[in-house]
């Protein structure tokens, strides 16, 4: 199916334009964090304070991403998958404290409307009328790319013409941020290092990123413009720890294997691996291990925009999306940012120091996470 419309919001900026002028250059940004953003077109104060801040991002990059794709709203049979991988924890924060200055009296009663996991695919659903599948997939750092799969089967199944899908995450607080470094997650640097042979834990990120799909022959008879395809998708889980993958990378081989084998492509179509590339020493290595099984001595070149980006959790797999689809209409492959000297362990083409030009047809993007869920999608190149 075709996909038609991009969003996306980041610390890079607001915007699309903005995320991909950020990830060409070597560097990162500063700060992790989402800048200072306008929202009067997305309704009043009022409507705004009812928002989780995950939500609120959801809604940004789903108004650009609809804007892009030239439809029109109401679409009763269409489908929205916008999830996450924590949800509105800022409010649950926010209420606690409500709760012991005040007591429970004085809890909004807004609380569990804002803070549920689900809360930004309604949000999207309601802002753009979409009448069809409205779901969340929550399975950690997988979950957008898990987002982009299941519509696209939705899709590609007849059950709706059109669906909107991606992530959204802004989990940046001091009890996640202690809560990952005390299980020794996060990166001891201000940024992250993926594939690196000094890389020691991923930087947190916040963020959402949507794509607008629509099946093709709609598409075409519409006279939309068709930025990719999503061609293929899986999700396999490794059944070996709930933090830590697989050292073998089992699973991922299988999600690999599975999505390349829905795309009808074989692992030599391959031209481009946006990885997940967290950037912590056991991630890393189980997903280079995993590649090298797949594609052998065919060498895609391999990037992780995480050291761009940060790690936006259920948000990750949704911007990788983003930039997957970018990658296909530029013909470009920004650099992996913060990764100077890529580990031999590795041992994959690992494009970094500047973006790449080439010849791209196919996108692999791999979202692994917590858990042990492994997806992966396939884009390809519209007129490949």
């Amino acid at each position: 199916m075709a996909v038609v419309g991009l969003g996306a919001i980041s610390c890079a900026g607001v915007g699309v334009s903005a995320l991909w002028d950020a990830i060409q250059l070597p560097y990162a940004p500063s700060s992790k964090r989402v800048p200072d953003f306008n929202t009067d077109h997305l309704g009043g104060p009022k409507e705004m304070r009812r928002l989780d801040p995950f939500s609120l991002l959801a809604l940004m990059a789903a108004d650009e991403a609809w804007k892009m794709s030239g439809l029109e709203s109401p679409q009763t049979e269409a489908a929205c998958i916008v999830t996450s991988g924590i949800g509105g924890l800022q409010t649950i924060l926010a209420q606690v404290d409500v709760l012991q200055s005040k007591g429970p009296r004085a809890v909004s009663p807004f609380m569990v409307p804002m803070m549920m996991p689900n809360a930004a695919t309604a949000a999207v659903s309601m802002r753009l009328g979409l009448g069809g599948p409205c779901e969340t997939v929550t399975t950690a750092c997988a979950a957008g790319t898990h987002a982009i799969g299941n519509a696209a089967r939705l899709v590609a199944s007849g059950r709706s013409t059109l669906a909107v899908a991606g992530g959204a995450e802004a989990v940046l607080v001091q009890i996640a941020e202690s809560g990952f470094r005390n299980m020794t997650a996060l990166s001891n640097e201000d940024f992250s290092q993926p594939f690196d042979v000094k890389r020691n834990g991923f930087v947190m990120g916040e963020g959402a990123g949507i794509l607008v799909l629509e099946e093709w022959d709609h598409a075409m008879a519409r006279g939309a413009n068709i930025l990719a395809e999503v061609v293929g998708a899986a999700s396999t889980a490794d059944m070996y720890h709930i933090t830590a993958p697989d050292p073998a990378g089992a699973g991922a081989i299988r999600c690999m294997e599975i999505a390349l084998a829905d795309a009808d492509l074989t692992p030599a179509d391959v031209d481009h691996i946006n990885a997940h590339g967290t950037s912590t020493p056991l991630n890393d290595l189980a997903e280079s291990i995993a590649c090298r099984r797949i594609f052998g001595e065919h060498r895609p070149l391999v990037t992780s925009v995480k050291g761009h980006l940060g790690h936006s959790l259920g948000a990750a797999g949704a911007l990788e999306g983003v930039v997957s689809v970018l990658s296909l209409v530029n013909q470009v492959i920004p650099p992996t940012a913060g990764t100077t000297e890529v580990d031999p362990a590795i041992d994959l083409d690992v494009v970094i120091g500047a973006p790449r030009s080439a010849e791209i047809d196919v996108v692999l993007s791999n979202s692994f996470g917590f858990g042990g869920h492994n997806g992966s999608v396939v884009f390809r190149r519209a007129n490949a």
